[in-house]
C-alpha cells in the first residue's frame, strides 16, 4: 500500500519542524452560546429530543461556524486541524437518537475541514495543511462495568465499538481526512477497538493513512481512567505503528509534562501533546493565558519532547499562535532507537529483553491444570476463582495464563466473564494476561476483553499455512503477542529435530509473509512428561532444552516458553517432588535460553534449597543420565519420592496472613482498602458485637475505611477499579448487618435512602455518575438514574413522583455548571427541601459554595468523588446528625464565599475600545430606515382581549403550575398529560370568563421617536429637525472575546450613527393586562379559593406577554410598517422569527433596570396606562411588559455578558451617575468585584 501525497508531505514536514495541531473545538463552540434552536436548525426543528450540547450536529446545522473555527486555527498557524467529530460515532450519537446520522456527520465534518485546509493552502501557496479525522472515546467503557453488583457486565461490546468506528473511519476518509486521530482515550480497550477497525479497514480497502493516538491521564494517579500507566498504555497500542503517540485533555501543561517526557523516552515514533489551558478553576473556566501555556510548551520543545503540539479544553486560536511562536526556533525531537523487546502490559508495563530474568506465567487459573480452579468455575464461584488468580500474582507470577477448555463448561462465556472480572481487580490485572485455548473462537473472544497487551496461547501450523497466516494477522490487529506450538500438519514435535524444524518454518512464515514482529513470537517446543516408565520419553526434557538453545541462536528475537508442569506429570500428588523437578528443569532450560514458562508461581522451589539427594536424582531424570547406582533414573526417583509425600495440598495449606492478627477495626479498613471479601462477614460480626448498635459499625469502622479509600483515591494512590472493588466489600458488610438493623428497628428497612441521579441537560458524559451510582447501591442506597441530557423539569418531576431523599447532579462540560445553578434555583422555586449533591469533573467546592448554595435553602453539598459519596450521603440521611452536618457545611461554604470575595473573573475580555472596534458592521449605504406612521406616543385603552388571546404562549403557563413542558406536547405527556389537560380546560374556561365578563382591562402606550446612535448610546430627538435632544438611552456592549466572525454587539449598532446624517427611528412600549385584577383576587381570597387566584394571576401574566406580542406585530405591519407583508403564525412569533426586536430593560441585551426610568418618562406610562415603577424598577401591575422597538433586519437578541470596569466607569460617566450606583445595579453583570481595590 503506497502512501498518499499528503502522507509524504506530512512525514517530510515532521523531519523539519514541530507541527502545530489546532485547539479546542468545544471551547470555541461554547463561545457562540448557541441555543437549542441554533443546534436544531431548520432540518431538526421537530426532533423529538433535546439536541443542545450535540456539538458534532453543528456540522450539519451551523457548517459556516465550524468552518470559521477551522479557518481561525489555520490562520493562527495550525498545520493539522481536527474534524468536529469527537462524539460522532454511532455509539455516542445514540444518546440523541441520532445514530443513523453518524456517517453523514462524519463525512460532512471532514468535508468542512478539508475545504478550510484547501482554502488556506490556496491563500498561502507552498503551505501544507492537514485534516485529522477524529475518533472520540465514545461514552461507554469496554473495560469497566457500570454495575458494581456485576463487575463482569459491560454496556458496550468490542464488536459494537469496531462496527461503530468502522463506519466513522469510512465517512471521515470519504470526506477528505488525511489522518485518523484516535484521541482522549480513557479506556484503552475502546482505543484497541478503534485501532482494530482502522487496521481492518486499511487491509480490506488496500489503503494506508497515518494514524495518530492520544490518550488521557485522568488525574494525579498518573493513569488512564481504566487504570493504565503511560508505558502500559503505549505497549497496548503501539502495534498499529502510529505516526504519533501522545496525551491530551484532563491536565494542563504543567501537570502533563512528566507523562510527555516519559513518552518521548520510550516511544519509537513521533510524540504529540495537546494539553488543556491549565486545570479548571472552581467555576469551570481556565485561568492559564496563552503566554503561560507557551512558556511551558517552549520548555518541552527545548527539552526535546515534542514533534506535534496543540491545545485541548480552554485553548483558542490565541493559544495556538502563542505555541507556534514558542516552538518556532526549537529543534524537532529525534525518534530514539529503542531496544527490540517483547513489550507487554496489564495496568503496568512488562518488558522482556535479552537480559530479563525468567518470566513466571501463573498456571493455576487453568481448568485443565487445576482441579480446584475447574471446580470453582463449574460452580460459578468466581470470587474464589479470582482469589486463585490473585494468589498467583502475589506469589510472583508476572503473567497469568487463563484456560477454560473443559467439556462441561460453556468455555467461551466463562473466558469472557473471568477476564471481565479480572479487569475490575487491579491487583490481578496489573500483570499481562495469557489467553489460553485450543479453540480459535475462545481465543478471539478473550482478546476482545483485554485492554493491555497480552499473549495468545496458542496457534500452530496444524491446519496449514493459510489458516496459520489468517490467525496471525488477526492477532496482530488485536495487538497481542503469540505462542506458537511446535505442531504442524504431521503432528506434534516430539524430537529435537522436529522441534527446530517446525519452529523455524513458523518463524519464516510469520516474519516474512505476515510481518509479525519477531519479538512478539514465543515458541513452545512442547514439554512432555518424563519418568513415565516408557524409554522413548526419557529424552523429552533434553530435546526441549537443546531445541531451545538452537531456536534462540537461529531465530532472532523470538522467545521460548512452555508448560513446565507437564514435565512432572508422572508425579501428580507429590508436590515436593514435582516442585523439585520443575526447579531442576528450569535451571537447565533457562540456561539454554528459555525465557518464560507456565508454572505455579506459589509452588516453585529454589534450586539450591532442594535436598541434595533429591536434586541429584531429579538431575538424572531431567538430563537422561545413567545413575551411578540403582536400576534407572526413573526407578530411583520413584523410590525416593515416597519419602517426600505429605498431606499438604493447594486446598489444605494456606499461608496465614499477618494482617489477620490485627484489631478488628483495622482489619475492616484493610479489607476495604485492599478489596478483600474473604473475611468480611467474620470481621463485621466481631465489630457488631463490640458496637452498641449495628448502625454504628457502618458509621464507625466501615465509614472510616471508606474515607481512607477516598483519601488514597484523591491523592492518586488508588485508582478507579480499586474504589469500585472497595465498594463491593462495603456492600457485603452492610448486607451482613441489615438483618440486625431491621430487627433492632422492628421493621424492614427497604433501603438506606433513595437517590435520584442525573447528568444535567446538555451533557452526555455519565461514566463518573454511573460509578457513584454503583458505589451508593453497594452501600444500601436505592438509586434512580435518569441517564444523560436530563432537563431540570424532568429531574424535579421524577424526584416528586418517586419521593426521593436526595438529588445528585453530575456534569463534565463547563456549561453544565450553569445548568446546576439553574437546577438549584428551580428547587428553591418549587419549594424542595431535600439535599442536593453536586459532582463531576468541572464542579468544585468553591463553585458550589459561591454559585449554587446561595440559590437553594436546602442543603447543597459538593462531593469530591465516588468514595466520598457514601460518607456524605449517610450524614445527610441520618436524621439525628443532619442538622449539625448541614449547618457545618453552610458555615464552610460561607467561609469559601468570603474568601472568594474580590476575586475578579478570570475570563479574558476585551477593553471597551477594542470591543467597539469589533462592533456589528451595518452597510448603511444599502439600507434606508422606514419612517413610522406617526411620531410621538399613542395610547390604546381597553384593547380587545379577544384579539390578544390568540397570541398567548402557553408553555410558561404550565411552568407556573410546575408542569414543565412545551405546549402542546405537554398535553400528551405520559406523566403529567392528564393533569395538564385538566388544567388547560380550567384555564380556557376562566379565560373565556375574563373575555366575556371583562374581568381585566388591557392598556398600552407606545411611540416612535427620531433617533440616531452615538457610539453605544441612542439619542432620541424632540422632532424630525433633530436639533434638540429629548433623551439619551444608554446601552452596554459585549466585552467577551468573540470567536471568528462574531461581533461584540450593542443595541446601538443597528441604529444609524448620527454622523452619517441618516434619519433613523426607535420605538418604545409599555403594556398591561392587569388593570382590574385586584377585585377578583380579593373575591377569591374571601372564598379561600387559592386555585382560582393563582389561575387568574397566571392568565393575566400570559395575556400581558401576549399583548406585547400582538402589539409588536401591529407595529411591524401597521404603525411602523417596516414588515407590512409579514404572515407569521403564533409559533413563529414565539420562535422570534420576525424582523426587528423588542428588548426589555433588565434583560440580557440591556441589563440595566434603571433605564426603565427613561422609558417610562418618555412614554409617560404611569399617567397614560396606569403602570407604576417601584423603587426597584419593578412594574405594577405585575402583568406588564415594557421595552424598546428596533426595526433594522440585523437587530437580534443577545446577552451582554460580563462587563469590565473600564466600560462600567464609562457607562457611569455617560449616565451622570456615581460608579457605586451603577455597580450596584449591574452587580450580576460585573466581571470584577467592586470591593476589590
Amino acid at each position: 500500500m503506497t502512501q498518499t501525497k499528503k502522507h509524504s508531505q506530512l512525514l517530510d514536514l515532521l523531519q523539519k519542524k514541530i507541527l502545530i495541531l489546532d485547539g479546542a473545538m468545544g471551547t470555541m463552540i461554547q463561545s457562540y452560546d448557541f441555543s437549542e434552536k441554533d443546534y436544531r436548525g431548520d432540518r431538526f426543528a421537530d426532533w423529538p429530543s433535546d439536541v443542545k450540547g450535540n456539538n458534532d450536529l453543528l456540522s450539519l446545522t451551523q457548517p459556516e461556524t465550524i468552518r470559521a473555527i477551522h479557518l481561525a486555527y489555520l490562520e493562527a498557524g495550525a498545520d493539522i486541524i481536527e474534524t468536529n467529530t469527537f462524539n460522532s460515532t454511532r455509539v455516542a450519537m445514540a444518546d440523541y437518537d441520532m445514530q443513523e446520522l453518524s456517517f453523514e456527520i462524519n463525512e460532512q465534518s471532514a468535508r468542512i475541514a478539508r475545504q478550510a485546509a484547501d482554502d488556506i493552502e490556496a491563500k498561502y501557496p507552498g503551505r501544507a495543511c492537514f485534516v485529522a479525522g477524529i475518533l472520540g472515546p465514545t461514552n461507554r467503557t469496554a473495560s469497566i462495568s457500570p454495575d458494581v453488583n456485576d463487575p463482569a457486565f459491560r454496556n458496550i461490546s468490542f464488536d459494537e465499538l469496531v462496527g461503530s468506528y468502522t463506519e466513522s473511519i469510512e465517512a471521515l476518509l470519504k470526506g477528505g481526512a488525511d489522518i485518523i486521530l484516535v484521541e482522549t482515550i480513557f479506556d484503552t480497550l475502546n482505543a484497541k477497538a478503534a485501532l482494530f477497525a482502522i487496521a481492518q479497514y486499511f487491509d480490506a480497502n488496500k489503503v494506508h493513512y497515518p494514524v495518530m493516538i492520544s490518550g488521557t491521564i485522568t488525574d494525579a494517579s498518573g493513569r488512564t481512567l481504566s487504570g493504565q500507566v503511560t508505558e502500559a498504555f503505549w505497549n497496548s497500542v503501539r502495534h498499529i505503528k502510529p505516526l504519533s503517540i501522545g496525551f491530551n485533555c484532563a491536565l494542563g501543561a504543567a501537570e502533563l509534562r512528566q507523562y510527555i517526557e516519559e513518552l518521548s523516552r520510550i516511544a519509537d515514533t513521533y510524540v504529540s501533546a495537546h494539553p488543556n489551558a491549565g486545570l479548571p478553576n472552581e467555576f469551570g473556566g481556565y485561568d492559564e493565558t496563552p503566554e503561560d501555556m507557551a512558556g511551558h510548551i517552549k520548555e518541552w520543545a527545548q527539552s526535546g519532547f515534542l514533534n506535534i503540539i496543540g491545545g485541548c479544553c480552554g485553548t483558542t486560536p490565541e493559544f495556538i499562535s502563542a505555541m507556534k511562536e514558542a516552538v518556532n526556533d526549537c529543534a524537532v525531537r529525534e525518534i530514539p532507537q529503542i531496544e527490540i523487546a517483547c513489550r507487554l502490559s496489564g495496568l503496568e508495563p512488562m518488558t522482556i529483553t535479552q537480559d530479563s530474568l525468567f518470566v513466571n506465567i501463573g498456571e493455576r487459573t487453568n481448568v485443565t491444570g487445576s482441579a480446584r480452579f475447574k471446580r470453582l468455575i463449574k460452580e460459578q464461584d468466581y470470587e474464589a476463582a479470582l482469589d486463585v488468580a490473585r494468589q498467583q500474582v502475589d506469589s510472583g507470577a508476572q503473567i497469568i495464563d487463563i484456560n477454560m477448555d473443559e467439556g462441561m463448561l460453556e468455555s467461551k462465556e466463562a473466558m469472557v466473564r473471568f477476564l471481565s472480572l479480572i479487569a475490575a481487580e487491579p491487583d490481578i490485572s496489573v500483570v499481562p494476561v495469557m489467553i489460553d485455548s485450543s479453540k480459535w473462537d475462545i481465543l478471539e473472544a478473550g482478546l476482545k476483553c483485554v485492554q493491555g497487551k497480552g499473549i495468545v496461547n496458542s496457534i500452530s501450523l496444524k491446519e496449514g499455512e493459510e489458516n496459520f497466516i489468517d490467525q496471525a494477522q488477526t492477532i496482530m490487529r488485536y495487538g497481542a503477542a503469540v505462542i506458537v506450538m511446535a505442531f504442524d500438519e504431521s503432528g506434534q514435535a516430539d524430537t529435537f529435530e522436529r522441534k527446530v524444524e517446525i519452529c523455524t518454518r513458523a518463524y519464516k512464515v510469520l516474519t516474512e509473509r505476515v510481518g509479525f514482529p519477531a519479538e512478539d513470537i514465543i515458541f513452545d517446543p512442547n514439554i512432555f512428561a518424563i519418568a513415565t516408565g516408557i524409554d522413548e520419553h526419557n529424552n523429552y526434557a533434553v530435546d526441549f532444552i537443546e531445541a531451545t538453545q538452537v531456536i534462540k541462536q537461529t531465530l532472532p528475537h523470538a522467545m521460548v516458553s512452555g508448560g513446565v508442569s507437564n514435565v512432572s506429570f508422572s508425579f501428580r500428588g507429590n508436590d515436593k517432588v514435582r516442585e523439585a523437578i520443575h526447579a531442576v528443569f528450569l535451571y537447565h532450560a533457562v540456561k539454554a535460553g528459555m525465557d518464560m514458562g507456565i508454572v505455579n508461581a506459589g509452588q516453585l522451589a529454589v534450586y539450591d534449597d532442594i535436598p541434595e539427594e533429591l536434586r541429584e536424582c531429579v538431575e538424572d531424570v531431567i538430563l537422561n543420565r545413567t545413575p551411578e547406582k540403582g536400576i534407572s533414573a526413573t526407578e530411583n526417583l520413584l523410590e525416593l519420592a515416597a519419602k517426600y509425600l505429605d498431606d499438604g495440598s493447594e486446598e489444605a495449606i494456606k499461608e496465614a496472613e499477618e494482617w489477620r492478627s490485627w484489631p478488628v477495626n483495622q482489619r475492616l479498613e484493610h479489607s476495604l482498602v485492599k478489596g478483600i471479601t474473604e473475611f468480611i462477614d467474620e470481621d463485621t460480626e466481631l465489630a457488631r458485637q463490640a458496637a452498641e448498635r449495628p448502625l454504628h459499625v457502618i458509621e464507625g469502622p466501615l465509614m472510616d475505611g471508606m474515607n481512607v479509600v477516598g483519601d488514597l483515591f484523591g491523592a492518586g494512590k488508588m485508582f478507579l477499579p480499586q474504589v469500585v472493588k472497595s465498594a463491593r466489600v462495603m456492600k457485603k458488610a452492610v448486607a451482613y448487618l441489615m438483618p440486625f438493623m431491621e430487627e433492632e428497628k422492628g421493621d424492614v428497612i427497604a433501603s438506606n435512602g433513595k437517590v435520584l441521579m442525573a447528568t444535567v441537560k446538555g451533557d452526555v458524559h455519565d461514566i463518573g455518575k454511573n460509578i457513584v451510582g454503583v458505589v451508593l447501591q453497594c452501600n444500601g442506597f436505592e438509586v434512580l438514574d435518569l441517564g444523560v441530557m436530563v432537563a431540570a423539569d424532568t429531574i424535579l418531576k421524577q424526584a416528586r413522583e418517586h419521593n426521593v431523599d436526595v438529588i445528585g447532579l453530575s456534569g463534565l462540560i463547563t456549561p453544565s455548571l450553569d445548568e446546576m445553578v439553574h437546577m438549584a434555583k428551580e428547587m428553591q422555586r418549587q419549594e424542595f427541601k431535600i439535599p442536593l449533591m453536586i459532582g463531576g469533573a468541572t464542579t468544585s467546592r468553591a463553585h458550589t459554595a459561591v454559585k449554587i448554595e446561595p440559590q437553594y435553602k436546602g442543603a447543597s453539598v459538593y462531593v469530591t468523588d465516588a468514595s466520598r459519596a457514601v460518607g456524605v450521603l449517610s450524614k445527610l440521611m441520618d436524621k439525628d446528625a443532619a442538622n449539625d452536618y448541614q449547618h457545618k457545611v453552610r458555615e464552610e461554604y460561607a467561609e469559601v464565599r468570603e474568601r472568594h470575595k474580590g476575586r475578579q473573573s478570570t475570563k479574558r475580555q476585551l477593553n471597551i475600545d477594542d470591543a467597539r472596534n469589533n462592533a456589528a458592521q451595518i452597510d448603511w449605504s444599502s439600507y434606508t430606515p422606514v419612517t413610522p406612521s406617526f411620531l410621538g406616543t399613542k395610547v390604546l385603552n381597553d384593547y380587545p382581549l379577544d384579539e390578544i388571546a390568540p397570541f398567548i404562549d402557553w408553555s410558561p403557563f404550565f411552568q407556573t403550575w410546575e408542569l414543565s413542558g412545551s405546549y402542546p406536547k405537554i398535553l400528551d405527556d405520559e406523566v403529567v398529560g392528564q393533569t395538564a389537560r385538566d388544567l388547560f380546560d380550567d384555564a380556557k374556561q376562566m379565560l373565556q370568563k375574563i373575555l366575556d365578563e371583562k374581568w381585566l382591562t388591557a392598556r398600552a402606550v407606545f411611540g416612535f421617536f427620531p433617533a440616531n446612535s452615538r457610539v453605544d448610546d441612542v439619542v432620541l430627538y424632540e422632532d424630525e429637525s433633530r436639533t434638540k435632544e429629548r433623551v439619551v438611552l444608554h446601552h452596554l456592549r459585549q466585552q467577551n472575546i468573540k470567536p471568528p466572525g462574531r461581533k461584540n454587539y450593542c443595541l446601538s449598532d443597528t441604529v444609524a450613527p448620527e454622523k452619517l446624517g441618516i434619519n433613523d427611528y426607535l420605538g418604545a412600549f409599555a403594556v398591561t393586562s392587569g388593570i382590574g385584577i385586584e377585585e377578583h383576587l380579593k373575591r377569591f381570597e374571601a372564598e379561600h379559593d387559592d386555585y382560582q387566584s393563582i389561575m387568574l394571576k397566571a392568565l393575566a401574566d400570559r395575556l400581558a406577554e401576549a399583548f406585547a406580542e400582538c402589539l409588536h406585530q401591529r407595529v411591524r405591519k401597521e404603525y411602523w410598517a417596516y414588515a407590512p407583508e409579514e404572515t407569521l403564525a403564533n409559533e413563529d412569533l414565539i420562535g422570534e422569527k420576525y424582523k426587528g426586536i423588542r428588548p426589555a430593560p433588565g434583560y440580557p441585551a440591556c441589563p440595566d433596570h434603571t433605564e426603565k426610568a427613561s422609558l417610562f418618562s418618555l412614554l409617560d406610562a404611569t399617567q397614560a396606562v396606569g403602570i407604576e415603577l417601584t423603587e426597584s424598577f419593578a412594574m405594577y401591575p405585575t402583568a406588564a411588559v415594557s421595552g424598546w422597538y428596533f426595526a433594522h433586519p440585523d437587530a437580534q437578541y443577545f446577552n451582554v455578558g460580563k462587563l469590565k470596569k473600564d466600560q462600567v466607569e464609562d457607562y457611569a460617566e455617560r449616565k451622570g451617575e456615581s460608579l457605586d450606583y451603577i455597580e450596584r445595579w449591574l452587580a450580576p453583570s460585573l466581571a470584577y468585584d467592586p470591593d476589590d481595590n
